[in-house]
C-alpha cells in the first residue's frame, strides 16, 4: 500500500469512479490535485498516476488521448527510488503495459489502427514486469480484449 498522501488522494478519485459511479466528482477531484502538485512541473509519479486516472474520466476521446500522452511522458521520468519512496510495490517498467494499453485504446477509437497495433505491441513487450495478482491479470485480460478487437492474435 502506498505512504504517499498524493497517491492517496489519486486513490480516492479513483475510487469514486470505478467502485461509487461519480465520474464528474472524480474529474473534479483529480482537478484539484493536479493544480496542487504543479500540473506537469510536478512529482513524475504525481504527473504519471494522475493523468492516467484523469485520462479515465473524460468524456471526449481527445482528451482522454491528451491526458495518457502525458502520463506516458511522465513515466519516462520515474524513478525506481521514487516508487520506493512512495510506497508503490512495483517497478517503474510495470507503469508501461498499462499506460500502453490505455493508448492503444485511444487510437482504436480514433481509428488509428497503425497506432493502436503499436501501442499494444509496446505494452505486450512490458507485460513480464508485472506480477500474477489481480493487477497483472486485470492488464493482461484488457490486452488480451484489446487485441480481438484489433484482429491481433494473443
Amino acid at each position: 500500500m502506498t505512504t504517499d498522501p498524493t497517491l492517496a488522494r489519486i486513490g480516492q478519485g479513483v475510487e469514486l469512479h470505478h467502485h461509487q459511479g461519480q465520474r464528474e466528482a472524480a474529474r473534479d477531484l483529480f482537478a484539484q490535485i493536479w493544480d496542487d502538485i504543479g500540473g506537469e512541473q510536478g512529482d513524475p509519479l504525481h504527473v504519471c498516476v494522475l493523468a492516467h486516472s484523469m485520462a479515465d474520466v473524460q468524456d471526449d476521446v481527445s482528451q482522454e488521448l491528451m491526458w495518457d500522452l502525458r502520463a506516458l511522458a511522465a513515466a519516462d521520468r520515474v524513478t525506481e527510488e521514487g516508487m520506493a519512496h512512495a510506497g508503490v510495490p512495483l517497478p517503474v517498467a510495470g507503469l508501461y503495459p498499462s499506460l500502453h494499453l490505455n493508448l492503444s485504446e485511444c487510437y482504436r477509437k480514433l481509428g488509428d489502427l497503425d497506432r493502436a497495433r503499436e501501442h499494444l505491441r509496446q505494452a505486450r513487450a512490458g507485460i513480464g514486469a508485472l506480477g500474477d495478482d489481480e493487477y497483472g491479470q486485470l492488464i493482461k485480460g484488457g490486452l488480451e480484449r484489446l487485441a480481438e478487437q484489433l484482429g491481433e492474435t494473443v
